[in-house]
């Protein structure tokens, strides 16, 4: 496959009462007992044909994310002469498999369905009255409405019957929506200087969050690409149109080097966080399997 993927696989027997990882473990386990996470990065995606139940509709075009889980909220399509002047928007929830051989995506709805679905003029941010008519309209819980990237689960939780609605102590919170078309090529500004520009995205295609900024840093050091976690990113940066990181220009410049022929492995992204003294994100959602509420 051209571009960036990467299987890992888990023994579930290593981490018992932990959430389940990959795409075959949404609604059940694995024969094999075992799970693939896949990454892959957002300019790799684009371009994919996307198949409803009747069809393909269109290509991959953008995504846009959010600034507080990180996490890709809708992929946007672009559909040619169908379905002009209005962005034409696909929330994971409709999403099926990244099929990276064949480079399409199964998207679990019908073009009737889509074509009447709340409509977003093209020159339109996405705003939450739009999201709330979107999400109703489709009658998918709204991910806003709880304390983990997707409402009340960290994973995208398909099954109806367990969809929760948000409770008193779940406040629901406002999204800032970015596209990784705007956010591409926006300076990577650390604590003490510039060191680079945004290049890329790597998207996890389980719970299609963002693990990870590709940075080219060829006007500091020729040649040389590192990944930047968006949870070591300030929020607070976006009006600069830049990305603000806590970090020293100098521990950044000795950071493991990212390259497209290494892919990050998970041995790369433990010496990546180790590299920060950072807790690696596959720890911190191991343990909120663990210890997650549990709605009645």
């Amino acid at each position: 496959m051209t571009g960036l993927t990467r299987q890992i696989a888990v023994s579930e027997a290593d981490f018992p009462n932990t959430l389940p990882v990959g795409r075959h473990q949404q609604t059940k386990r694995h024969a094999r007992d075992e799970s693939f996470i896949m990454l892959i990065k957002a300019k790799t995606l684009k371009g994919y044909s996307l198949n409803s139940l009747e069809g393909e509709i269109g290509k991959v075009e953008e995504f846009y994310f959010d600034d507080r889980h990180w996490t890709i909220r809708y992929l946007v399509a672009n559909t040619g002469n169908w379905l002009t002047a209005r962005q034409v928007l696909i929330s994971p929830y409709a999403l099926g498999a990244v099929d990276g051989k064949e480079h399409q995506i199964d998207v679990a709805l019908t073009k009737k369905k889509i074509e009447e679905s709340p409509a977003l003029n093209s020159d339109k941010p996405v705003f939450r009255q739009f999201e709330e008519s979107y999400y109703g309209y489709y009658g998918w819980p709204g991910y806003w409405g709880g304390p983990y990237s997707w409402g009340g689960y960290p994973y995208i939780e398909r099954d109806r019957e367990k969809w929760l609605r948000p409770t008193d102590n779940e406040k629901a919170w406002d999204p800032h929506l970015r596209s990784t078309h705007d956010v591409s090529g926006r300076n990577l500004q650390a604590t003490d200087g510039d060191i680079g520009h945004v290049e890329d995205f790597i998207i996890d295609d389980e719970t299609w969050a963002i693990r990870y900024f590709i940075i080219n840093t060829r006007n500091w050091w020729p040649g040389k690409k590192i990944l930047i976690s968006p949870q070591w990113i300030d929020r607070g940066g976006w009006s600069e149109a830049k990305v603000l990181v806590n970090l020293t220009r100098e521990a950044i410049k000795r950071s493991p080097e990212y390259t497209e022929e290494s892919l990050p492995t998970r041995d790369f992204e433990t010496r990546l966080h180790q590299h920060y003294n950072r807790k690696g994100y596959w720890l911190e959602e191991l343990a909120i399997g663990q210890t997650r509420p549990v709605h009645k």
